[in-house]
């Protein structure tokens, strides 16, 4: 299959927000699933004693990239077959 201009900008637009999603998904931590909260660590001086604490925190994750994935792939897809030329 030859592809035409517009198709072959498709592509490249597509695979360049594909390829930023998973860099945006890398520098939230990798994490396979979202979070909206974290678990931290915290000590106090007073007792010198050490305690947990849930931090509200979003941590983009896998899920949710994939999502994204899937979406960006399906638009284009719909793209493609909408910017074929016919060979009549």
């Amino acid at each position: 299959m030859k592809l035409n201009k517009k198709q072959k900008r498709t592509i490249i637009i597509s695979s360049i927000l594909i390829l930023i999603s998973l860099i945006v998904w890398q520098s939230f931590g990798g994490e396979i699933f979202t979070k909206t909260e974290i678990l931290i660590e915290k000590n106090d001086e007073m007792l010198g004693t050490s305690y947990k604490e849930w931090k509200d925190q979003f941590v983009l994750g896998l899920d949710y990239t994939l999502a994204f994935i899937g979406l960006v792939v399906s638009v284009t897809v719909l793209f493609l077959w909408r910017l074929k030329t016919s060979t009549k």
